[in-house]
């Protein structure tokens, strides 16, 4: 397969160099004059003999002429050995290029896979496996490899055509093809210079600024610096939110002396992003705006163990966007700002700050009426007070929640800070109540009675 596309190109190449060598040549045989065969009969027919004295004249600028002839085809031929070489060089170097500088650098690439390459990740999120980087830039290399090679063929034909004064006005049209385009370049960027040094200042101010927030943004949130009102956990986002409102400040100061800003097309191509991101990014602008007012809220802070449309976690991750949650099970759940902002949020965090008693725990049993409630009261509050992580202050105490037709309902309340063992302290409340009404002797469990109800013959029926 490499020898064919070799033999390919070779084929090519040989093809151009005689296209480059025979037009120069060919447009020098259209220019020649054409020979009338009148003139030549007229220069055949004798003479006057008053014109035989001029033979000598004659003979002489003949001389001449053909003196002249000879050194154009001189000259000639040394501008047709000058458009060889040239041509050849191109081509050994163009061979130089394919065969060896582009084939050295793709081995080289290969060979480095996994030592000197690494993964495109960004922020641990993995966007380009080695492998893939390595095709990537394998894939780069050749496209370079084509555009150095057509800007050699695009500047070896001006060369060659600039030799012959036949092809000389045709070279000049293709480097001005070039040679124009880069000049129109440099003087528009000429002309900028002052409005791009407006730009660099305007940019410099704004960072700055946004130093000078960073810095109060930080000691607020350090609580070196206190404001009345203003909690440490708002530092932060006000400060994203004062950060992009100050580069969009920046940017439309900055957009009139952009090149080209004041051209209908950079208008109209700024006009369309416009209404693209308005209306594809609904959804998105409002969760923003949720996020912003969660944030303000304060509904929960990162760590709190909170319960949101009944998933029950601790609060992860917390942005304008979204609140992810890891439950008790490591599980990880991501909801939007929208959807939390229209339902409700239970914190149980809020309940353990220091001017608070506790988070209560609470569960319920049942027993008949045989069983004395002050027995049973007793027992419940011994194993509350057995179990791990409940205070001894408050007291643990017994609610009696309801008197149904064959027992009543007691409900057993314990106060804990420790918000983040709520499901290991349920279990053991759990063992504690089972061990404290087996100590006791005391049997837990209920009969349960169905009455059936059979009826025998024949059944009347009757209109009402």
């Amino acid at each position: 397969m490499i020898m064919k596309h070799y033999l390919y190109i070779k084929r090519i190449c040989i093809f151009f160099v005689l296209i480059l060598l025979s037009f120069p040549f060919a447009l020098t045989q259209e220019n020649a004059p054409d020979s009338d065969p009148a003139d030549v009969e007229s220069l055949q027919a004798p003479q006057e003999p008053a014109l035989e004295a001029d033979e000598g004249i004659a003979d002489a600028i003949a001389a001449d002429i053909d003196l002249s002839a000879y050194a154009n085809v001189m000259d000639f031929a040394a501008r047709f050995g000058i458009a060889a070489i040239i041509i050849v060089l191109q081509a050994l170097l163009i061979w130089l290029v394919w065969q060896k500088l582009f084939k050295w650098l793709s081995v080289r690439v290969a060979k480095a896979g996994g030592e000197k390459i690494k993964p495109l990740t960004i922020k641990k999120f993995k966007l380009l496996s080695t492998k893939q980087v390595i095709s990537v830039i394998q894939f780069l290399l050749k496209i370079f490899k084509y555009l150095l090679t057509g800007l050699q063929l695009f500047l070896t034909v001006p060369m060659v055509f600039s030799l012959f004064p036949e092809t000389r006005q045709f070279a000049f049209t293709l480097f001005g093809y070039i040679l124009n385009p880069l000049k129109n370049i440099f003087i528009e960027a000429i002309k900028h210079i002052p409005n791009l040094i407006t730009i660099v200042i305007i940019v410099i101010i704004t960072r700055y600024v946004v130093k000078v927030l960073k810095f109060f943004a930080t000691q607020i949130a350090k609580e070196k610096l206190v404001i009345p009102g203003f909690y440490p956990d708002w530092a932060e986002p006000t400060y994203k939110i004062l950060h992009i409102l100050v580069w969009a400040f920046t940017v439309a100061i900055a957009y009139p002396y952009l090149p080209g800003s004041d051209s209908r097309i950079f208008q109209g191509v700024s006009v369309l992003l416009g209404i693209i991101f308005s209306l594809g990014s609904s959804s998105a602008i409002g969760n923003l705006v949720a996020g912003l007012v969660i944030t303000y809220m304060r509904p929960f802070k990162i760590g709190d163990r909170v319960e949101i449309k009944e998933i029950t976690g601790f609060v992860v991750e917390k942005n304008l966007m979204v609140v992810r949650l890891k439950t008790h099970k490591n599980e990880y759940v991501t909801f939007p700002n929208l959807a939390i902002l229209s339902s409700s949020i239970i914190n149980y965090n809020t309940s353990t700050d220091e001017e608070e008693e506790g988070l209560i725990l609470h569960t319920e049993i049942t027993f008949g009426y045989a069983t004395p409630w002050q027995t049973i009261h007793e027992i419940l509050i011994n194993a509350a007070l057995a179990t791990e992580h409940v205070q001894k202050k408050p007291k643990p105490f017994v609610l009696q929640t309801g008197l149904d037709d064959f027992y009543a309902r007691y409900q057993i309340n314990c106060y804990t800070k420790a918000v983040e063992m709520v499901p290991k302290i349920y279990a053991q409340l759990y063992e504690n109540i089972q061990s404290g009404f087996n100590e006791a002797g005391i049997d837990m469990t209920a009969a349960h009675y169905e009455v059936s109800t059979q009826v025998k013959g024949p059944v009347l029926k009757g209109k009402t």
